[in-house]
């Protein structure tokens, strides 16, 4: 049996938005179907912060088993820190089908979480977002919600100036560069903004989180009633971008509820608190914003239908382009 295997260089080529997005709304509505996600194990390499995380499921008789590797000084090898490898098991034999790497596309993939979640929760007319973080992921979750909302104005804040600016500055470069596209919107009239994190909360109708923040980085007195928040940065033990007392404030959403609880941003919320899967708002078996004044949580913390999705997609894509 041949395994397909889609390098790294391969599918950065052929990954985009809309493949993303319309992966990531398949995964979510299977999440509350027939599918099973198991649970995810981290796992420490050494003390100098090498760490792989695998994450697997299934849906029928698809499975899936995604690697997920964070290998600080890859940049002396000319690689990202990050790795991303998604294999595939035959839904015949169990036995290998295909092997997906896409390091670069999992920023894509991550940032569609966050991009349906602001296209289903978020007010119609939200028209101010708010990215808290500066890293190279805030980048993909800026975009992507720029792709789904008719934004007029980003808010980049961060904890460093320069890092805001370089990130306000690369934004700039990819939504002129995108210029008018399929979502009927010019991305490059947006408007860029460098602030601090308070002053960008408080004037938000949205709030995208990408840190790697072991303690809140938002007060909810700052947070304005009708606002959404995705919170992005929570997938491990210890995690944190957002103040508890937002649990108990606003409607909270998620990927899947019991990974959140174990190790997104929820685990910091009472086990009693009410969490709704993100899937089951789509099918239509739970209500989403039911009015204008509503707060709304969205925690990711990855999961696995989403890596299948995804790969799938980008066979598909590679298969065509053949």
């Amino acid at each position: 049996m041949t395994i397909r295997v889609v390098t790294e260089e391969r599918s950065r080529s052929l990954v985009d938005e809309d493949l993303a997005l319309a992966s990531a709304r398949e995964a979510f509505m299977a999440s509350v179907s027939d599918a099973t996600v198991y649970p995810v194990v981290v796992a420490p390499v050494t003390d100098a912060g090498h760490r792989f995380t695998v994450k697997s499921g299934a849906s029928g008789t698809a499975a899936v088993i995604k690697i997920g590797s964070y290998w600080p000084g890859n940049d002396a090898h000319g690689l990202s820190n990050h790795g991303s490898s998604v294999v595939l098991l035959h839904p015949d034999t169990g036995r290998i089908r295909a092997v997906v790497e896409a390091a670069a596309g999992n920023g894509f993939r991550t940032a569609a979480a966050d991009a349906l979640a602001v296209q289903t929760l978020a007010r119609e007319d939200a028209r101010v977002l708010a990215v808290v973080g500066t890293g190279h992921q805030a980048l993909h979750e800026a975009a992507a919600a720029v792709r789904v909302r008719a934004f007029d104005t980003v808010l980049i804040a961060g904890r460093r100036p320069e890092a805001a600016q370089a990130l306000a500055d690369g934004l700039r470069e990819r939504l002129g560069a995108s210029g008018a596209d399929g979502s009927g919107a010019d991305r490059s009239r947006v408007t860029i903004e460098t602030t601090g994190i308070e002053d960008a909360v408080r004037r938000a109708d949205v709030i995208v989180t990408a840190t790697n923040a072991m303690a809140p980085v938002i007060d909810a007195d700052w947070v304005r009633p009708g606002t959404h928040i995705s919170a992005m940065g929570a997938d491990g033990s210890g995690k944190q971008e957002l103040d508890p007392r937002l649990y108990t404030a606003a409607s909270l959403y998620c990927d899947l509820p019991d990974q959140s609880r174990a190790i997104g941003e929820f685990s910091h919320a009472g086990p009693e608190t009410p969490i709704t899967a993100l899937g089951s708002v789509l099918t239509g078996a739970s209500p989403g914003r039911v009015d204008d004044r509503q707060i709304t949580v969205f925690d990711s913390s990855g999961f696995a239908l989403q890596d299948l999705a995804f790969a799938e997609a980008i066979l598909a894509a590679d298969a065509q382009a053949d």
